[in-house]
């Protein structure tokens, strides 16, 4: 049995099931758990891979340290999306957290990770700093505006043109999140592959956010994330702190003083995966445009 996933017009990822675990749709996408050598368990949405056990940690560190690191005391911290609840957990590694909430659409998947996936969350969905909220993540952070999140983590899905997520990488959904934010408030963000083959979406959520003046400081880095078979890439924005002034003594100094141990976003590692490559650089300069709600990003790879 195998899963096939077309990654642009020129390749498609072909994955071999030794075992399906489970399967099934919402009301929102269709959802399959299996074995998958060297893998492991792994979960595919709509026959895309999402996660897998053999660096589920790199994606999620990647997604969360960065930006609950940059800030120096976070204490209120929000996720949109996330649904396998790793990126929650992550953020819930710093002790200085005392209320998160995790926004996520679909509560049947959210159900359905709770029993078959808790190698991902960890129980963080139910720790009692958490609250949960089923809804539209954009809806939700546009009726908190003032709340002062430290950090938001917005780990949503690509804008596919089928999908409701073009408007989750516009200039005006970072708007939206820099309202609901603190004033020396962190946005982190997944933004699909760094990889020279399609580097325009990640290119581009960084010029829009670089053309905002709510944010002082952003920057693009990247995981090395092998379930995608490619480099990944996110982009922090920050109203104040300076990820590129963060030096290792510091960052090990944040991490003792949290209680905080990761395997991929480590002190030492932290300035390397926020150095782009020159295709990057040049993608931002050349093939980026900014983004907003009447001219989207629309995934066609």
């Amino acid at each position: 049995m195998f899963i096939n996933e077309t990654h642009t017009d020129a390749a498609i990822w072909q994955f071999r099931v030794s075992k399906m675990l489970l399967e099934g749709q919402t009301q929102f996408q269709t959802y399959q758990i299996c074995e998958i050598p060297r893998f492991g368990k792994s979960l595919f949405l709509d026959y895309n891979i999402q996660t897998s056990l053999l660096d589920e940690y790199i994606f999620h560190e990647c997604m969360s340290q960065p930006a609950m690191t940059l800030h120096p005391n976070p204490k209120k911290v929000a996720v949109a999306g996330g649904g396998e609840g790793a990126t929650l957990r992550e953020a819930l590694k710093h002790n200085t957290v005392v209320e998160s909430h995790m926004v996520d659409i679909d509560k049947e998947l959210v159900d359905m990770v709770r029993d078959h996936m808790k190698e991902w969350h960890q129980g963080a969905f139910d720790d009692p700093r958490n609250t949960m909220h089923y809804t539209d993540a954009r809806a939700w952070l546009a009726e908190r505006k003032g709340y002062g999140f430290d950090v938001i983590l917005s780990d949503l899905p690509n804008p596919h043109e089928e999908g409701p997520g073009q408007m989750l990488f516009t200039r005006e959904y970072f708007q939206i999140c820099a309202d609901a934010m603190s004033d020396d408030g962190v946005l982190a963000m997944q933004a699909g592959t760094a990889s020279e083959n399609y580097p325009e979406c990640m290119a581009s959520c960084i010029k829009t956010l670089e053309s905002m003046d709510c944010f002082a400081h952003v920057a693009g880095y990247y995981g090395l994330v092998n379930t995608f078979f490619q480099p990944w890439g996110f982009v922090l924005a920050s109203k104040k702190h300076d990820p590129h002034a963060l030096t290792v003594d510091e960052i090990t100094r944040r991490f003792a003083e949290r209680g905080v141990k990761n395997r991929y976003y480590t002190p030492r590692f932290h300035h390397a995966c926020m150095t782009l490559p020159e295709y990057l650089v040049e993608a931002v300069q050349t093939r980026a445009r900014i983004l907003t709600d009447s001219a989207p990003f629309v995934w066609t790879a």
